[in-house]
């Protein structure tokens, strides 16, 4: 079953109104956020990752759906399985830098013991405090989309830790992603919509725009690239769709009128697209409209045999 679907099924679950219909990254009971990540060894981190790093990310991932809320984070809570001790220590050991670094308390959680051999999944929930939490559903035609943050360079960085040659810089942005909570706190107030860039820019920017009931065109050359992005990937239409479609980037995307383009972007906001009446995702680029990937994103999907 794929992501998509038992999603949807879930929805007649989640009837309850802080729960936004399944369509957002997090719920919303008055100003408290709650979100829950989990990430799984070879799907979301390798093996051979750190473990400092994959507490790190963990972290991060979580505190990315708070940011695209505006949240302010409160604390977090931890769910760990227990199975070779060395590791087991170097994570917590990496999880208490990581919380530092951020400035959030761990408030508790559950251990559990692993089978050995069985891959790692660990997961953390995050709760955070906003006035304005703008809702994926909430995009208006003739909205802009703006983007804050780098995309394509965490993309570039698992091909490093796969073991292509390249910088520290790209590897970084990949195991060890930095949520943008003080910028999504300044974006809040102004987002009709707001999400962060977790499965890629393409899919994520096409959920705002189907939650909404709109249609998106995101403008291929408005996407920003570093100067080390382009030296390690190149910079023709073939790279550039393949950073918007790799994702873990933890940039944030919102959808916003163009009255309020002069705030936004003195937080480092950058016009990249438009939402109008209709329904679906085009993509163009200086030389017209651009035939969609096959494969907008990430997309979690059953890996076992039927």
């Amino acid at each position: 079953m794929a992501e998509a679907e038992f999603i949807a099924r879930l929805r007649a679950i989640a009837t309850h109104p802080a729960a936004r219909g399944l369509a957002d990254d997090a719920a919303v009971l008055g100003d408290l956020v709650l979100t829950h990540d989990m990430i799984v060894e070879g799907v979301h981190y390798l093996p051979t990752d750190p473990p400092a790093d994959v507490a790190w990310k963990l972290l991060a991932v979580n505190l990315s759906d708070l940011a695209a809320k505006g949240a302010e984070p409160e604390g977090v809570l931890l769910g760990y399985p227990l199975r070779e001790a060395d590791w087991d220590a170097a994570f917590a050991d990496g999880l208490s830098e990581a919380l530092r670094h951020f400035g959030v308390p761990l408030l508790g959680g559950d251990t559990v013991s692993a089978p050995n051999g069985a891959p790692r999944m660990i997961g953390l929930t995050a709760l955070g405090r906003s006035a304005h939490a703008p809702d994926r559903r909430g995009a208006r035609a003739g909205d802009g989309l703006w983007l804050v943050g780098a995309i394509g360079e965490a993309g570039a960085g698992l091909a490093i830790a796969q073991g292509a040659e390249g910088p520290a810089e790209l590897l970084m942005a990949y195991r060890r992603p930095m949520p943008l909570l003080a910028e999504g706190r300044l974006l809040a107030p102004h987002a009709h919509a707001m999400a962060d860039v977790s499965d890629g820019l393409l899919i994520d920017a096409a959920r705002i725009a189907a939650a909404s009931g709109l249609a998106v065109t995101i403008d291929l050359d408005a996407v920003p690239r570093s100067s080390t992005l382009t030296a390690f990937a190149g910079d023709d239409r073939v790279a550039r769709l393949a950073a918007v479609t790799a994702g873990d980037d933890y940039a944030l995307i919102c959808a916003a009128e163009s009255g309020a383009a002069t705030e936004i972007e003195a937080i480092g906001a950058v016009l990249i697209g438009r939402f109008d009446a209709g329904v679906g995702l085009s993509v163009r680029d200086r030389d017209g409209e651009i035939a969609l990937p096959g494969r907008l994103g990430y997309e979690h999907a059953c890996l076992s045999p039927p």
